[in-house]
């Protein structure tokens, strides 16, 4: 799944879903929130040393990311990338003495991406899998689950979606692994199976609830809460979250660079600004308390 747990992950931010005149949804990021400042941490030198040589030698570091998925990576107002996984890479970036780069890609590359070398690593709000890991290395960074959300009236949920339309981000554990599992044991019950409706970002996904074409939207955690709070009343969670899992920053499996990007997570963690960073976006209940590689203690 993309999963993106410990209690209902608030994100603030300004979004705006409402059925306008025309009978379509808008979805529009207005900006930071209003707590938000940057936070541009010094070069730390020994760990800067640390940096793979190829990507030493550019001077910057690159990150596929799929917006919209707020309030992980989402677009302002004049068109820039915004959210909390970009402002923790670049407060990373800039620890190792890097210019951080933003690749907006489909959230279905960005692996591909990094195994081809084209993205450094991914910010975009991955979980960190045992299927995944066979391929790549993961930096957990939040804490997450799942949580499905609804109109107001419409009773489905993970325990009665049997034969019902459920909206979900194309490429994420929702998709690839979720949606499926609950539909097969619908059928296993003798049930309907589920009509899995995949788009291309969660704002699609959700969008698709609020106009009635899905019943239901089974995405991330922070993406359900930031969107029932600022869908004026259409929409509402639907049961608890489940699945607990860590949003991780993907590499190479066996790349020098997974070791240094959790190093410089952790002296995020030590010096107090990954915890801003974290409040500021209202994420501060999935705040890790030290950075990990696929789970393992760095040190």
């Amino acid at each position: 799944m993309v999963i993106r747990m410990r209690g209902a992950l608030a994100a603030l931010g300004v979004v705006s879903l409402a059925l306008g005149g025309s009978g379509c949804v808008t979805n529009e990021e207005t900006g930071h929130p209003e707590a938000w400042e940057p936070v541009r941490p010094a070069v730390v030198p020994e760990l800067a040393a640390q940096v793979p040589e190829d990507i030493a030698a550019d001077g910057t570091i690159t990150i596929g990311t799929n917006p919209p998925f707020a309030p992980a990576e989402f677009k302002d107002s004049s068109g820039e990338i915004i959210g909390f996984d970009i402002d923790l890479a670049q407060a990373a970036a800039d620890v190792l003495g890097l210019e951080l780069v933003v690749q907006e890609q489909d959230f279905s590359l960005i692996l591909p991406s990094i195994s081809g070398g084209t993205d450094d690593f991914g910010a975009s709000g991955f979980t960190d899998t045992e299927e995944r890991r066979k391929t790549f290395d993961f930096v957990n960074y939040l804490e997450a689950g799942l949580q499905w959300a609804r109109q107001p009236g419409n009773d489905t949920s993970a325990d009665n979606a049997c034969g019902r339309r459920v909206a979900v981000q194309r490429g994420t554990v929702s998709d690839t692994d979720d949606v499926p599992a609950i539909s097969a044991e619908c059928v296993r019950q003798g049930k309907p199976p589920i009509e899995k409706l995949a788009y291309p970002d969660s704002a699609a996904a959700v969008t698709a609830v609020v106009l009635g074409r899905a019943d239901a939207v089974n995405a991330d955690s922070p993406v359900t809460a930031w969107a029932v709070q600022r869908a004026d009343g259409q929409l509402e969670l639907a049961g608890d979250l489940y699945d607990g899992a860590m949003y991780s920053w993907p590499v190479p499996k066996g790349s020098d660079l997974g070791p240094v990007l959790a190093q410089a997570l952790q002296h995020l963690i030590d010096t107090g600004d990954y915890q801003r960073i974290c409040e500021m976006w209202g994420l501060s209940d999935g705040a890790v308390d030290e950075a990990r590689i696929n789970g393992e203690d760095i040190a």
